[in-house]
């Protein structure tokens, strides 16, 4: 389309980076220099200085672009095109995010049934006039009477937690802040959730929320009950003696318990702490004030693989785990014999498996990566037995929603040609009927004119290459092919 003009750049001033050669650490003996510390704190005056000149340079270059208008133009035109989310269930109501082209964040709907007409729950584009406040996270509440959502602002990591009611719309007084790598998990009975969060800053103390440097410690989970004041909140867990763990807490579809999981840095081992719900007497809220976490008890207690909860049927357990199995299995585990443990699905020879939802009270639609394309299966909750494959195209499973009361499952998919298609599954049949549920379509593309053809090449060792061939229909040509790795 075009490019920038050739510069001089002896014609460029930049501004000058001092280099302080004091600041110097010591790793296993070795001396490591590190002259710009200085840069890493952002609200320094050098450091603002430092950057104010360093976007005025980068201006002064990219205006001298010719076709900047025209490139902004067309990239405009292609990403203009209406963009859907999966939709997902939450009482009798259904759910979705779109965007309709243009708009800087994709909006919340609602409606009654997936024939009743959509109505705007949340806009995130009316949460501020300069466009700087986002929507992080939300949760619908169990009977879909509440939205608690999180917003946060400028890029932020830092999380404000709102509730709205979702029958008139009308946000509620409940303000949760402080929060940061968490969920929202709603109880059953729709009165509270839980999340995580940090400490908030101690008297006296300034926090420039989301532009420190250092790390966050000691993350804990609480239990907000709604109508009632953040300080009223409910400790659930706290680990003093690891103060970089992660907490993320989540209630089982039934309700019947709240998981915890803990992760100790960004590997994707974690531990599994487990807390039945049904045998607090007076449920979470009387322990407020305690000082203690709930009665957790330990599933998993060491960081040795990944952990996720699929389903259970009273204290049997159904996890997906890479625990021994590299391309990940299903396990069952009994909470009252929680030493023995024994495949349900077992690991793959070849094809990943990658998540697992329980559907129609008793199957799975499980989901494989196999030659760099998902592949969808129906098997059996109880057994893992396979009942059915799920016919879809070449190309990638973007989300799979369902309850597992639910008989019917919405799946997200995409590919080279199709920017975004929704399925829905019904299983209420003998045979699972796939239909098209809703497809994105890009105005002046027509992808029947075209077509993905997975084929395999043989490597200097054997091994067989997934390669995709998107073309024409009908078109035909000779391939040269050109390899490029630099990985040994």
């Amino acid at each position: 389309m075009g490019s920038l003009p050739a510069i001089d750049e002896r014609s460029l001033t930049y501004p000058f980076a001092r280099r302080d050669e004091s600041v110097v650490d010591n790793y296993h003996g070795v001396d490591v220099p590190d002259p710009y510390r200085w840069l890493e704190e952002p609200d320094s005056k050098e450091t603002k200085e430092f950057v104010e000149k360093q976007v005025i340079l980068t201006d002064s270059v990219l205006k001298t672009c010719e076709i900047r208008d025209k490139l902004r133009e067309k990239l405009t035109k292609l990403f203009d095109f209406p963009k859907y989310n999966v939709p997902f269930r939450a009482g009798d109501k259904y759910f979705y995010f779109h965007n309709t082209g243009l708009q800087p964040q994709k909006v919340l709907y609602v409606q009654d049934s997936l024939d009743g007409k959509p109505e705007v729950l949340l806009d995130p584009n009316t949460l501020s006039d300069d466009g700087t406040v986002a929507l992080s996270m939300c949760a619908v509440s169990k009977d879909a009477k509440y939205l608690a959502y999180g917003i946060s602002s400028s890029g932020s990591d830092w999380v404000t937690i709102k509730v709205m009611r979702v029958e008139d719309k009308r946000d509620e007084p409940d303000t949760i802040s402080w929060v940061k790598f968490s969920n929202i998990s709603w109880t059953c009975d729709s009165k509270g959730f839980f999340y995580s969060r940090y400490p908030a800053p101690k008297n006296g103390e300034k926090l420039d929320a989301g532009r420190e440097t250092n790390a966050n410690l000691h993350q804990e989970v609480y239990y907000h009950s709604l109508g009632t004041d953040q300080s009223d909140d409910v400790l659930c867990w706290k680990d003093s003696e690891n103060p970089m763990h992660r907490h993320i807490a989540s209630v089982t579809e039934d309700g019947q318990y709240v998981l915890l999981y803990v992760f100790r840095n960004c590997d994707t081992v974690n531990q599994l702490y487990y807390c039945d719900l049904s045998a607090l007497p007076n449920g979470v809220a009387s322990y407020k004030g305690r000082g203690d976490a709930l009665p957790f008890s330990k599933l998993v207690d060491y960081f040795d693989a990944s952990y996720d909860y699929v389903a259970h049927n009273g204290t049997v357990f159904t996890l997906l785990t890479n625990k021994d199995a590299p391309k990940y299995k299903l396990v069952r585990v009994d909470l009252e014999n929680p030493d023995f443990w024994f495949d349900i699905i077992r690991e793959d020879e070849k094809d990943v498996l990658q998540s697992a939802v329980a559907v129609n009270e008793n199957q799975l639609v499980v989901n494989y990566l196999r030659d760099v394309k998902n592949v969808l299966q129906l098997r059996d909750l109880e057994s893992g037995a396979l009942l059915h494959h799920l016919p879809i195209d070449i190309g990638s499973v973007t989300g799979i929603s369902a309850r597992r009361k639910d008989d019917s499952v919405f799946i997200g998919f995409m590919n080279f040609l199709i920017p975004g298609l929704i399925y829905e599954c019904n299983l209420k049949g003998e045979i699972p009927e796939l239909k098209v549920f809703r497809e994105i379509i890009v105005p002046g593309f027509d992808r029947t004119e075209f077509q993905v053809n997975q084929v395999f090449g043989p490597s200097k060792d054997g091994v067989k290459i997934p390669m995709f061939i998107v073309a024409r229909k009908a078109f035909r040509c000779s391939l040269l092919l050109s390899k490029y790795s630099w990985w040994r």
